[in-house]
């Protein structure tokens, strides 16, 4: 029997437009993509073009370094440290050898830390000029890709005359380094700082009224101050937020408690700050540069420590068999103490530092290197939520990442 509905009764329609029907499109970006830097993939979830979720993938350059350690003597392994971030070595080597005479408590010579400090300080600049470079790159100005690479060939040349190496350097010892500077090498870097900062206002005329460039990085993965510290982000990605904090001037070493400069800080945690700042650190990075050698102490470029440190090639012995008797001390390994250190160090990136744990022999019992871009992939989901998929690329430059860092 049918039911008779009265006009009352009838059901009213909640929304007379039509409901648009919403989909999400799970998206594969890498592992082999030029645009992210390395072998990484990144699982994105999007809504239209917007970014929902996005999971990095990380393990595709895995080489087990941290193994290998395990393996070799405290020496021996710096080279292995070279490949770590292939563009920046001489922040890895440095941050590893640091760590190691802070196990077996090595104090290195004056002049060995006004050495470290100017190369450290060119190796910085040589990282920003790439980073630079790509990230520009990337969005879609290529000149200044052009112009900070040219600027980049001249500080790698210098390199190749301090140890005869552009990337894989392994200048720098455990105690020391493995080479004083010479004449040539400090005329042409005194030569390129002179026209330095002029290079750096060039690249910054390129961009700062490029409206892709602004509109591609202003307010784009913004990130607090309190989130960047929950997520343990560190150097320019930090500083950018406006978090004042710098190993360097934290917990001084080298020569830089000894120079005059600034931390540059951010105020809007955006990609812009995050450029900003890696501009204002080159400047910075020259200024630590000229003091340093204009106060370059004399005296020997590595410590006192024959069973540590192999002797200048220059040394003279006395009879054969001290000399055979000193490098296979070099050469077997040294027994470090037992027990565990941390050690870490500003690099251009963020803070780099090693973990060891001695058993008292002479090679690490257990390594672990804290890398930056492994730390700042972590908040890659939280600052490129609610962005676009075109996005995705700027957030990837913005940490400076390396994968051969983060699949150690």
């Amino acid at each position: 029997m049918a039911v008779e509905v009265t006009p009352e009764e009838k059901p009213k329609e909640e929304n007379s437009l039509p409901l648009l029907r919403k989909e999400e499109l799970l998206l594969n970006l890498g592992p082999q993509h030029p645009s992210t830097h390395g072998v990484l993939k990144v699982i994105v979830t999007l809504e239209g073009e917007k970014v929902v979720k996005s999971e990095p993938v990380l393990g595709f350059l895995h080489r087990g370094v941290e193994k290998l350690a395990e393996s070799v003597t405290y020496n021996q392994f710096i080279p292995h440290t070279d490949r770590l971030d292939y563009v920046c070595a001489m922040y890895n080597n440095f941050a590893y050898v640091r760590a190691v005479e802070k196990l077996l408590d090595i104090t290195v010579p004056w002049r060995t830390e006004y050495l470290r400090t100017i190369v450290a300080e060119v190796q910085r600049i040589i990282g920003h000029l790439f980073w630079l470079g790509t990230q520009a790159l990337d969005i879609g100005a290529m000149t200044v890709f052009f112009f900070t690479f040219r600027d980049r060939e001249d500080l790698l040349d210098l390199f190749t005359e301090l140890c005869g190496a552009r990337l894989t350097t392994s200048w720098y010892r455990v105690g020391g380094v493995e080479r004083d500077f010479t004449q040539k090498f400090v005329d042409d870097l005194s030569k390129f700082l002179v026209t330095f900062d002029e290079k750096i206002d060039e690249y910054d005329t390129l961009l700062i009224n490029n409206r892709i460039w602004l509109a591609r990085t202003k307010n784009i993965a913004v990130i607090s101050g309190e989130d960047a510290v929950a997520f343990g982000l560190s150097g320019p990605t930090l500083r950018g937020s406006g978090v004042d904090y710098d190993l360097r001037k934290v917990s001084p070493y080298g020569a830089y408690d000894h120079v005059e400069w600034t931390v540059p800080l951010g105020t809007k945690g955006d990609t812009y700050d995050r450029y900003w700042i890696r501009m204002e650190e080159m400047k910075e990075s020259a200024k630590i540069i000229k003091q340093c050698l204009a106060q370059l102490p004399s005296g020997p470029f590595k410590a006192d420590i024959p069973q540590v440190v192999a002797p200048p090639k220059e040394q003279v012995f006395t009879d054969m068999d001290s000399m055979i008797y000193q490098f296979k001390l070099y050469t077997q390994g040294f027994k470090a103490p037992k027990g565990d250190i941390y050690c870490g160090t500003e690099a251009h990136k963020g803070e780099l530092g090693f973990y060891i744990v001695s058993q008292g022999e002479g090679k690490p019992y257990r390594l672990k290197i804290r890398a930056p871009s492994f730390v700042h992939m972590g908040a890659f989901d939280f600052m490129a939520k609610g962005y676009m998929i075109a996005d995705i690329i700027t957030i990837f430059g913005t940490y400076d990442i390396v994968m051969g860092e983060c699949d150690r």
